[in-house]
């Protein structure tokens, strides 16, 4: 199944996506692992991010190039991304080496000749938007020529520019737009979230909704699902001990693999808005209570408290009948023990 096909398809569970990120570490064999780790670990897609130092950022070291505060105070922008880019000569071989393992794999472009590489180099199925690029409309606008699914990430962003950037992708080809909730601090904490808002973002711009979740649990994630997130993107690591550049909001292959295990679980409890019982509760019936004759009562005695009782199992007459019965006469003999049926009245 496509993958836009699963996302719009609200009877399968959501995409799990693994974002490999610059976690690695500028060695491709580590790159190979954590798609291997991702596959293993049964993400249906594997997420890079295809830019240059060059492409995203000055060379620069006046103050506004420099991080303060979080993961990575006091680094140049440049190097931070030098260190965190995924090489392009890597794209194609690790665009196969997914495919050879059975996962989808897509990539997020920081600037329009990006757009083209990826094209070329990993042929994917949908593209992806970071939160960061959100406003950047002359990206969107050559993204969305593509016409493929666009997958775009809102954290930061107002409704205005949400609107804005929806708009940019519409009106330039975008049929299949999917909006992630997300929070842009690495790592997230869980309060503040407003996940609750997945639901009106969907409801206000008409389209599928999703998590990008860079806490390091999954209770978040897991969460999403029951206000309807059909993708979830994590950051996954080999090892958060390693120390790779994104590893302090990763999660590890393990804990990637109860993510999908748990967000399957927490998709299948849904089920549908019809009130009533489960074909679980079916099962579980025989342990109500009905209406028995707790010692033995003879044709024409009285039923009352004394010869009847309320008790588990349901195989007699429904204890709302209890008030009809208590008073009647018994039509034949009656043992102890037996389920009071409307024969024996």
């Amino acid at each position: 199944m496509e993958l836009i096909e699963r996302i719009l398809d609200p009877s399968q569970p959501p995409l799990i996506v693994a974002e490999l990120s610059g976690n690695h570490g500028q060695n491709i064999e580590t790159a190979r692992s954590i798609i291997a780790a991702a596959a293993k670990a049964g993400a249906d897609a594997v997420k890079l991010q295809t830019y240059t130092p060059d492409s995203i950022t000055l060379d620069s070291d006046r103050p506004e190039f420099v991080v303060q505060g979080g993961l990575w105070d006091g680094r140049k922008l440049h190097e931070l991304y030098g260190e965190a880019c995924t090489p392009y000569e890597w794209h194609a071989p690790l665009a196969k080496h997914a495919r050879d393992l059975g996962i989808e794999i897509f990539s997020t472009p920081f600037d329009e000749a990006a757009v083209d590489f990826i094209e070329e180099s990993l042929a994917p199925q949908i593209h992806k938007i970071s939160s960061f690029e959100l406003t950047h409309l002359p990206l969107l606008k050559k993204v969305a020529q593509t016409r493929k699914p666009m997958v775009l990430s809102t954290g930061m962003a107002t409704e205005k520019e949400i609107t804005d950037a929806v708009s940019t992708l519409k009106d330039n080809g975008a049929e299949n737009i999917i909006l992630l909730k997300c929070v842009s601090a690495y790592p997230s904490e869980p309060e503040g979230f407003n996940l609750r808002s997945m639901q009106a973002i969907s409801n206000r711009f008409d389209c599928p909704t999703g998590l990008s979740d860079h806490t390091l649990t999954n209770e978040i994630a897991v969460a999403s699902v029951a206000l309807g997130a059909r993708l979830i993107e994590k950051h996954l690591t080999d090892s958060r001990a390693a120390g790779g550049v994104d590893s302090g909001f990763s999660l590890e292959p393990n804990e990637l693999a109860d993510l999908v295990t748990q967000s399957r679980r927490a998709h299948a409890a849904l089920g549908n808005a019809a009130i009533g019982s489960s074909i679980q509760d079916s099962k579980q019936t025989h342990f109500r209570r009905s209406i028995y004759a707790c010692e033995d009562i003879k044709k024409g005695e009285t039923l009352s408290t004394q010869n009847l009782r309320i008790v588990r199992p349901s195989l007699g007459l429904a204890p709302k009948h209890w008030e009809r019965v208590l008073g009647s006469t018994a039509k034949r003999d009656i043992p102890a023990g037996h389920p009071l049926t409307t024969e024996d009245l």
